[in-house]
Order: C-alpha cells, then sequence, then structure tokens
C-alpha cells in the first residue's frame, strides 16, 4: 500500500502544470522533414530534423527533401543487424590477434 500511495504523488507531482509546459526559446523552431540515408547499404528514411545540409534527393512521394547523409544507420550498425564485421586496417586486427596467441600459449 505504501508503495502505491509514493507512486501516486509522483504522479501527481509530474501531471503538475510546472512540467506541462517547455522551456521557451531553447529549442530549434527550423524543423523540416529530411531524408536520411545510410551510405553504405541505400537504406533510407524521411523524418523531421533541424539538420544543416546542401544535398537534396527526390523521395518515394515525388517531392525534393535535404538529404543527411549517414556512416551507419540501423540497417548497417551490427547491434541492430547481429552481424559482426571487422574492419582490417593495415593488418591491426592480424598483429592484435598473433600477439595474444603468443601470450595464451606461455
Amino acid at each position: 500500500m505504501e508503495k502505491n500511495l509514493v507512486h501516486q504523488v509522483i504522479f501527481l507531482y509530474t501531471c503538475s502544470p510546472k512540467f506541462k509546459t517547455m522551456k521557451k526559446d531553447i529549442h530549434p523552431s527550423n524543423y523540416r522533414l529530411c531524408v536520411f540515408k545510410d551510405m553504405g547499404n541505400g537504406y533510407a528514411f524521411l523524418t523531421r530534423s533541424c539538420a544543416e545540409t546542401k544535398d537534396t534527393i527526390v523521395w518515394e512521394d515525388g517531392k525534393e527533401y535535404p538529404l543527411v547523409k549517414l556512416d551507419i544507420s540501423m540497417a548497417s550498425h551490427p547491434y541492430y543487424t547481429g552481424k559482426q564485421v571487422l574492419v582490417d586496417t593495415a593488418g591491426r586486427v592480424d598483429k592484435f590477434r598473433q600477439r595474444y596467441q603468443k601470450k595464451a600459449q606461455k
């Protein structure tokens, strides 16, 4: 019963008019529809953003929207795809494996 009362008090406090109003003049006012495109696999999605960009693209609805280019999106990130890809830059992965393989053999 006591736990339920605490939740009710917290709910009433956070629903007060004090929390329902946003602070003025701190949020950007230039939100518009933009296309975000993963340049690695071509996945694109349309959403609202205030990101600055000079590139544009014609979307599926035939209208032209600002284009924000992404290196990684949810369609290419290993956490979301479940595929781990090792990028070997100048043999660093091989050097790492050789170094720790020697220590494991000792």
